[in-house]
């Protein structure tokens, strides 16, 4: 299968990969043939890469990082403890705050769990979703990056758990934002940026108070925004003064957010997403975190077509661990010429290197 644009001139193909909605719920399964209908209504759902059935890659399988069982259990359990949270805000009932603390911890335990055991990077792409509710999902992701990030730098369990329910709750504080900012598709005004901005204060304010959540889990919800060089908010804080964990999941933060389907822009193709990271490393994100970041994502997903810098054209069929940007390529045309295809690893031909990626598709 081949991930490319959603576009009209797919009209014909097959979908290679199911669509899902936010609970993990199939809206088109694997195999519908797609028409101009179909088409119009996921570029409408802001859905802007699919997978797509094609003979030359039609071996390809796809890994998502968790189990779709233990995704949607995360997905319901963090909705569920949300609207318990945003219920008991003002501490009408800490009991029930504690018990949600604790029930996300088992799942934080379940996640780390599943990822540990995976030998594949981490590549959300590997099933599409359309988001009814973003802020769930994006805790979710944010938590497995975290998570991924903290295993590479060989933190140990007990820190895992803390820097992973910092993640998963890390924009606890937007339960107390109304539902017409944050679903917005305009740019917000500056009243409603205020407004969101002081997600990060309320999410502290109510971690803070819950004596399963850590001094430091809270801290990642009110620091996740604060910047190397001072720039972030809600303190200005910079350096050292931020947490590591706060430097760990800004970074995680910021990668979902631009790599995920919102309302009011496309989703970035995971290199892209790196890209805007190492724009601002060393000024806005820490850089050891980025660069280990980058060993533990699918910086060119399976399935993603590639243009290499000797003038040959293939898709991505396998990853390296620990070197992302190094894939093995299955060569598909050579200077514009369609060849037999074979394969190559970038990781041994250090002088070939990726120069672009082409997610047009084109009848043949």
């Amino acid at each position: 299968m081949r991930l490319v644009e959603t576009s009209l001139s797919l009209s014909g193909t097959y979908l290679g990969k199911a669509i899902y909605n936010n609970k993990g719920q199939i809206l088109l399964n694997e195999g519908v043939q797609l028409d101009p209908r179909l088409l119009q209504r996921l570029i409408g759902m802001n859905i802007h890469y699919i997978y797509i059935q094609d003979k030359q890659t039609e071996d390809l399988t796809l890994h998502y990082p968790i189990s779709m069982k233990l995704r949607r259990k995360a997905i319901t359990s963090i909705e569920k403890h949300f609207e318990e949270f945003e219920a008991n805000r003002h501490f009408s009932n800490v009991l029930v705050l504690e018990k949600a603390a604790k029930s996300l911890i088992k799942i934080i335990r379940e996640i780390q769990a599943e990822i540990k055991d995976s030998q594949d990077l981490l590549a959300l792409l590997s099933d599409v979703y359309t988001y009814d509710h973003y802020i769930f999902t994006h805790s979710l992701n944010v938590t497995m990056y975290s998570l991924a990030i903290g295993m590479k730098l060989n933190l140990r369990d007990y820190e895992l758990e803390t820097l992973g329910l910092g993640a998963i709750l890390h924009d606890v504080g937007k339960v107390k934002i109304p539902e017409e900012i944050l679903m917005k598709p305009e740019r917000l005004n500056d009243e409603e940026f205020f407004q969101v901005k002081k997600h990060t204060v309320e999410g502290f304010e109510l971690l803070r108070n819950i004596p399963s959540v850590t001094l430091i889990a809270a801290h990642c919800a009110y620091q996740h925004h604060e910047r190397l060089n001072g720039s972030g908010y809600p303190r200005g804080i910079k350096g050292n003064e931020i947490h590591p964990f706060g430097k760990i999941i800004a970074v995680a933060d910021v990668f979902d957010a631009v790599t995920s389907n919102r309302i009011y822009r496309q989703a970035m193709l995971p290199h892209e997403g790196l890209e805007i990271l190492y724009s601002g490393s060393g000024t806005l994100y820490d850089q050891k975190t980025i660069e280990v970041f980058r060993q533990a994502v699918a910086v060119y997903p399976i399935g993603i077509t590639v243009v290499l810098n000797d003038g040959r054209k293939g898709v991505v069929c396998k990853q390296n661990i620990g070197l992302s940007d190094r894939p093995v390529v299955r060569v598909l045309e050579e200077n514009g010429i369609e060849v037999d295809p074979y394969e190559i690893d970038l990781k041994t031909l250090l002088d070939v290197m990726i120069t672009a990626c082409d997610t047009t598709f084109k009848k043949s």
